[in-house]
C-alpha cells in the first residue's frame, strides 16, 4: 500500500528492518516496532512522511460494529503520529482525523492532550459535532482517563471537568457506538471521583430518554459493583430489599481448575407489596499471595410480586483467562441484593 503512494519505498529493506525480533513482541509493541521502521524508510520530513501514510490508506470503516482485527493494520500509522508528530500539530490532527475513520486514534490523541491540551480539547470540541461517528467516538474514547492499553491521563484524573464538557455534547448522540464510549469514559471518571459520577448521573437522568438512561446505567456499573449506595440510589435500588434467600446450592462443591461452578438460590419477597431488586453475586477469588479478593458477577434485575419466590442461577467458568488467573483454595460466594451482601456458601478449587 505504501509503495503505491511512495515509489521510492524499499519494501525489502523495510521488511528486514521491521521483522527483526518481531515474532517475540506482543500486539502493541508490534505496532510501535513497525512505526519505528517506517520512520527509517519513509521521507525524512515528517509532513511528507505522514502525507505518504495517509495517501496509502484504504476506504473508511463501513458501519460501527463487528470490525474484527483487520483494522489494526493502521495501528502503526497511529503510533507513527504519536511518536513523531507532536511538533506538527495541524498535520497530525488531520492524520488522526483520517485514521480514526479506519481504525481508531484513541491511543495517538493522548500525547497531544498532554503536550497541547488547550488546542487539542478545542479540536475535539469541534469534532464532537462531526458527521462521522468514528470521529465523534474519538472525542470520548481518546479522553478516557483510564483507557485500557494506554497510559493514564493524570491531569484528567485530577480534574475531569474538561472531559465532562465534551461528554455533555455527546450524551445523546444518535449512535450507540458513541454513547457506549461516553458511558465508559464516565465510568472511568467515577473511579477517581465517585461523587462527581453520581452528580452527573442524577443530572442526566432528569427527563432522560431511554437511550440516555441506558448510558447512565452502563456508566454506573463499576460503582454498583462496588456497592456504592448513592450509585444504587440513582438506579432506584437505594433501599434494602425485603427479601429472604434460601435453598442455596453451589455445585460441585469441589471444582477442578478449568471446570465450572453453578450457583443457585431461591429469593422470596417477604413484603406485602411488589419489589424490584438488583441481584448480583460475588466470588472471593484466591490470589497468588493466598489472600482473597471479591469479583462481582452481574445476575439480573428481578420484579417480585408480594410473597413471590424465584429461583436464580448462573454458571461461572473457571478456565484460565488473560484477565483472571485462578489459584487453589476455598472460595466464598456471596449474594448481593441492592448492594447488601449476604454470605451464601463456598466451594473448593483444586488442581485435580
Amino acid at each position: 500500500m505504501i509503495s503505491r503512494a511512495f515509489h521510492a519505498f524499499d519494501q525489502d529493506a523495510f521488511l528486514r528492518d521491521a521483522l527483526d525480533g518481531y515474532e517475540l513482541l506482543d500486539l502493541m509493541p508490534r505496532g510501535w516496532e513497525i512505526a519505528h521502521a517506517l520512520r527509517r524508510h519513509l521521507p525524512g520530513d515528517y509532513e511528507a512522511a505522514v502525507a505518504v501514510l495517509i495517501d496509502s490508506v484504504g476506504p473508511k470503516l463501513d458501519g460501527t460494529e463487528k470490525f474484527g482485527m483487520s483494522c489494526f493494520l493502521y495501528l502503526p500509522h497511529t503510533c507513527f503520529v504519536a511518536e513523531y508528530g507532536l511538533d506538527h500539530f495541524e498535520i497530525s490532527m488531520w492524520a488522526q482525523y483520517e485514521l480514526t475513520q479506519r481504525f481508531s486514534a484513541e491511543f495517538s490523541i493522548r500525547p497531544f492532550l498532554e503536550r497541547h491540551p488547550e488546542a487539542t480539547l478545542a479540536r475535539l470540541k469541534t469534532w464532537a459535532s462531526d458527521p462521522s461517528p468514528h470521529v465523534r467516538r474519538l472525542v470520548s474514547e481518546g479522553t478516557r482517563p483510564r483507557l485500557p492499553w494506554a497510559p493514564r491521563l493524570r491531569e484528567f484524573q485530577k480534574d475531569p471537568r474538561p472531559v465532562l464538557a465534551l461528554l455533555e455534547i455527546l450524551k445523546d448522540d444518535k449512535e450507540l457506538y458513541v454513547r457506549r464510549s461516553v458511558a465508559n469514559n464516565l465510568n472511568d471518571i467515577g473511579k477517581d471521583h465517585p461523587s462527581l459520577l453520581v452528580e452527573t448521573a442524577r443530572r442526566w437522568m432528569a427527563d432522560a430518554p431511554n437511550e440516555r438512561r441506558w448510558l447512565v446505567h452502563h456508566a454506573l456499573r463499576s460503582a454498583v459493583k462496588r456497592g456504592e449506595p448513592s450509585a444504587l440510589a440513582v438506579m432506584g435500588f437505594g433501599e434494602d430489599a425485603k427479601v429472604s434467600v434460601s435453598g442455596s446450592n453451589i455445585t460441585p462443591n469441589r471444582v477442578v481448575m478449568g471446570g465450572a461452578v453453578t450457583i443457585a438460590f431461591d429469593m422470596t419477597n417477604t413484603a406485602s407489596q411488589q419489589q424490584r431488586a438488583l441481584v448480583d453475586f460475588r466470588i472471593h477469588f484466591i490470589k497468588a499471595n493466598g489472600k482473597s479478593r471479591p469479583k462481582v458477577f452481574k445476575l439480573k434485575i428481578v420484579n417480585l410480586k408480594p410473597r413471590e419466590t424465584v429461583r436464580l442461577s448462573k454458571t461461572i467458568s473457571l478456565a484460565e483467562l488473560t484477565t483472571r488467573k485462578h489459584y487453589p483454595g476455598t472460595h466464598q460466594v456471596d449474594v448481593v441484593i441492592n448492594g447488601s451482601i449476604r454470605v451464601m456458601g463456598k466451594f473448593e478449587l483444586a488442581h485435580d
